[in-house]
């Protein structure tokens, strides 16, 4: 194996809520009506496809480019304040690098990944958005566009995933998938049941040694 690719949201930094909070006030402020699907809906779409769902599934009334600037802009300001990362989260990237080559492969847009990197200090080479791709997940576009730019092959790394379509996805691109689930968005069992499962994601070293 030549690479460990992680999922950002739900696996580096505890922020399925903040999106979760900050998409429903969004919502609610423009118009729209919250549906208990729509939560688990978003988890994996890129920008433009959870912007799009504001406005065609949740009614928000405002044009998709409008959503995604107004919902980023409030993420920002909440990363601002703090941060979630998960605990043991840095150590084990920094672990992981030192034997792997290493990206990041999310459905947050580019601007928030570069917040990450940067108040971690981590050495991340390759960080990509799905905004770059065609389709977020579960599609497996931005695994493997994260691989092509790492210059390996998909079958010859392995996936951090937290989530019902981040696992999908990893699985999708033919990588060797690890979950670490989301304890508040818990992942189907049924895809869950088809990958290696870690307790926490400061398992992740040992679980490559």
């Amino acid at each position: 194996m030549d690479a460990v690719i992680f999922d950002l949201d739900g696996v580096l930094i505890d922020s399925e809520q903040v999106w979760d909070e900050v998409r429903q006030s969004f919502a609610r402020a423009h118009g729209g009506t919250w549906t208990d699907e729509a939560t688990r809906a978003m988890q994996g779409m890129s920008t433009p496809e959870w912007a799009r769902y504001l406005v065609d599934a949740v009614g928000v009334q405002l044009a998709p480019s409008e959503v995604s600037a107004g919902v980023v802009a409030e993420m920002e300001k909440a990363y601002a304040a703090h941060l979630p990362v998960i605990p043991g989260a840095v150590e084990a990237v920094r672990a992981v690098a030192s034997r792997f080559a290493v990206a990041i492969a999310s459905s947050a847009p580019a601007v928030l990944i570069k917040v990450f990197l940067e108040v971690t200090g981590l050495p991340v080479p390759v960080a990509v958005s799905s905004e770059e791709c065609d389709a977020g997940k579960p599609s497996p576009d931005v695994y493997l566009l994260a691989a092509s730019r790492l210059g390996v092959a998909p079958s010859s790394c392995y996936a951090v995933e937290d989530s019902t379509n981040g696992l999908k996805a990893a699985m999708a691109a033919g990588m060797t998938v690890l979950g670490v689930p989301n304890p508040h968005f818990p992942p189907a069992a049924e895809v869950l049941a088809q990958v290696r499962v870690l307790g926490s994601i400061g398992d992740l070293p040992d679980a490559l040694a």
